[in-house]
């Protein structure tokens, strides 16, 4: 029976260009297949197929022995490249092709890759259903009636159908997480700062970051060395010197119970794998967590996106991208900044001078205290819902507000810049259900080894 092409991963991609079992040409007539085959996901904003199989080819015969040795990679459409539009998924924007790639590009040419399309987002970064009015919805490839999870929803879905076996995305507040959670695959989120930012259409300078979404750990892991230049910490963890801190409580309260039974068969199987499972509270954490998260992001993006158009797209003036939203709810956020009704500069002082502080040395006590590698919790506490929720969505019975249900858990780790990974649940039946680890702060490697021994132990 003939291999299908578009399931290897990265890892197993590239090893076999390099040993020759697979050509470069074969490959990519394989993913132009399955684009082809999933186009009705919308996943892809801008991917030119007649150009996939020389450039596969280029890329490869020019650095055979690099570390990504001609790998296509999926870019999500506000990451800057000279080959395709980067244009946030927004009207004003669409035929936006910048003059210079991001610096995140930059590394994955060095490293023998190139990115192959651009992906469908959520309009602005700004949610977590990539439903864009100026787009069209993201849908996810296990129903798709239903939504693929955002902002990065086109990378997910793409990346889960086999369009492409890497793809990047951007997480604010779990943008990278959730959508890997709701589509069934892996997604990380590094700690802030570790990668290049340069070149990246903005929300928060304090909370962004390029993030990877795979199909496998090791892929992640692959790019985040290509991304940081950091290897160490590949080696294999065994988990029964591992301590997991549960955050029972806020990250586990109201979950349908398809999460609620995929997450406890899990943390059994950890535990059974001889992991040490500690419950931990975060109970003087969360009013400085309120007090953070949007005073700082509808502070930050009124400034930053002023300031990438000036410097990517002067031809673009911020009273014309904001009058060309197409999606009432991003439209929503930009119309409550007018005026008298911005955010104030003191409240967004006190949520960087005063309340992160404090969440990051909460945050590192309850690590150090409990002598913690990881906490582990829900990704996101309901799977995915039908398209056309942005507002509401229905939850044990309840009607929740969409974005801040979604983004409950991923939030806190957003908020203090440290690394997270989801990784999928297995499930027989039903909806993808992602499980979250985090770590601290400046320990992506230790996490991403810890992602693996958890991924071998869950596969079994």
């Amino acid at each position: 029976m003939p291999q299908d092409l578009s399931k290897l991963d990265g890892v197993a991609t590239i090893a076999a260009f390099k040993s020759g079992a697979v050509t470069p040409a074969a490959y990519a007539e394989a993913l132009i297949e399955r684009a082809a085959q999933n186009s009705h996901l919308n996943a892809l904003q801008s991917f030119a197929a007649i150009a996939l199989k020389p450039s596969i080819l280029e890329a490869f015969d020019a650095s055979p022995d690099a570390a990504l040795a001609g790998l296509p990679v999926l870019a999500k459409d506000n990451i800057n490249t000279n080959t395709y539009p980067t244009s946030g998924g927004t009207k004003s924007l669409l035929r936006h092709t910048p003059e210079t790639n991001a610096g995140v590009v930059k590394h994955i040419k060095d490293a023998g890759g190139f990115i192959a399309a651009k992906a469908s987002m959520h309009e602005l970064a700004f949610g977590i259903t990539s439903n864009n009015a100026v787009t069209g919805p993201v849908r996810n490839p296990v129903d798709p009636d239903m939504i693929a999870g955002g902002s990065s929803g086109g990378t997910a879905a793409a990346v889960a159908a086999g369009i492409f076996p890497i793809g990047l995305g951007t997480d604010t507040g779990g943008s990278c997480r959730i959508p890997a959670a709701l589509c069934g695959v892996a997604g990380f989120r590094p700690t802030t700062g570790r990668y290049d930012s340069d070149g990246i259409l903005p929300i928060s300078h304090t909370r962004d970051t390029v993030g990877t979404i795979a199909r496998s750990v090791r892929d992640i892991a692959l790019m985040d060395s290509v991304l940081s230049g950091e290897t160490a910490g590949e080696g294999t963890i065994d988990l029964s010197q591992v301590t997991l801190g549960v955050p029972k409580g806020r990250f586990f309260d109201d979950l349908e119970p398809a999460v609620a039974d995929a997450i406890e068969a899990q943390l059994s199987v950890l535990g059974k794998a001889g992991a040490k499972l500690v419950d931990v509270s975060f109970e003087p954490l969360w009013a400085h967590n309120d007090a953070f998260g949007f005073p700082v992001v509808l502070y930050e993006v009124m400034r930053a996106l002023p300031a990438y158009l000036a410097k990517h797209a002067p031809d673009t003036s911020f009273e014309d991208l904001i009058a060309g939203i197409g999606s009432p709810d991003v439209a929503g956020v930009f119309a409550s900044q007018k005026g008298a009704d911005a955010m104030p500069q003191a409240a967004y002082d006190a949520a960087v001078n005063y309340h992160r502080p404090a969440m990051r040395k909460i945050y590192a006590q309850v690590f150090e205290g409990h002598g913690l590698d990881a906490i582990v919790f829900p990704t996101t506490p309901l799977t995915a819902r039908p398209i056309g929720h942005d507002e509401t969505v229905e939850l044990n019975g309840a009607q929740v507000p969409t974005f801040p249900t979604y983004i409950r858990n991923t939030d806190l780790g957003s908020n203090i810049g440290a690394p997270g990974i989801s990784l999928p649940c297995p499930v027989t039946s039903g909806l993808p259900v992602g499980i979250e680890f985090d770590g601290l702060p400046g320990q992506d490697r230790a996490l991403l080894a810890l992602a693996m021994a958890v991924e071998k132990t869950m596969a079994q």
